[in-house]
């Protein structure tokens, strides 16, 4: 099938949540600084991110390009990857038994220009105690995973409560980015064989 976005990603959850919404897409990832400024918000961050995924993503393509990020939010921190298994049990130490933020933005880039959302889902996490952190580390899963957790993986019997979207949590919110895409052209559901303008 013939792709009809470009990705600026090698994230697997970004490019499954594409295709479960039936966009086929070229696969580009883009090596760009992800290093917070000083003093900058986490919803900026973000943003600034996913736009220049984009625009980085772009040179070179007929397609539209779609970049995005995503950042685990605690108290007005952000939470990145943990370096080793000590932060990682720090991290979600600290996001047992509390409720954080998931800040997910999407740019795309096309005939339309760049278009941008950024979606915010509260996450409440159940006490977790150092065994289960331990065991949890053990199994790989945390370890390339903002704030040290996969809600759509082994995670997911930490999770108490959600508020917003699930989607979004994983790595890309499907409502508003499939409103993005069409104001773009991209056809949704192509993959079944029908496609939505």
């Amino acid at each position: 099938m013939t792709a009809t976005l470009r990705l600026a990603s090698a994230s697997p959850r970004r490019r499954e949540l594409l295709a479960s919404i039936g966009v086929a897409v070229e696969v580009y990832p883009v090596d760009i600084d992800e290093t917070p400024w000083p003093d900058e918000a986490p919803r900026s961050y973000v943003q600034r991110l996913a736009r220049g995924k984009a625009l980085a993503g772009a040179v070179g393509s007929q397609l539209p390009t779609l970049g995005s990020d995503t950042a685990v939010v605690l108290n007005g921190q952000i939470l990145g990857k943990p370096r080793d298994q000590a932060h990682a049990t720090e991290m979600l130490g600290a996001l047992a038994g509390t409720t954080h933020q998931v800040l997910t933005a999407v740019a795309v880039s096309g005939p339309a220009g760049l278009l941008e959302c950024c979606v915010t889902s509260q996450v409440t996490l159940r006490d977790i105690d150092a065994h289960e952190i331990a065991a949890y580390w053990a199994t790989g899963e945390p370890a390339d995973k903002a704030g040290g957790y996969a809600i759509q993986g082994l995670a997911a019997v930490f999770v108490a409560e959600l508020q917003g979207s699930h989607s979004a949590v994983v790595g890309l919110p499907l409502y508003e980015t499939a409103a993005l895409l069409t104001r773009q052209g991209v056809a949704l559901w192509s993959r079944a064989g029908v496609a939505v303008p």
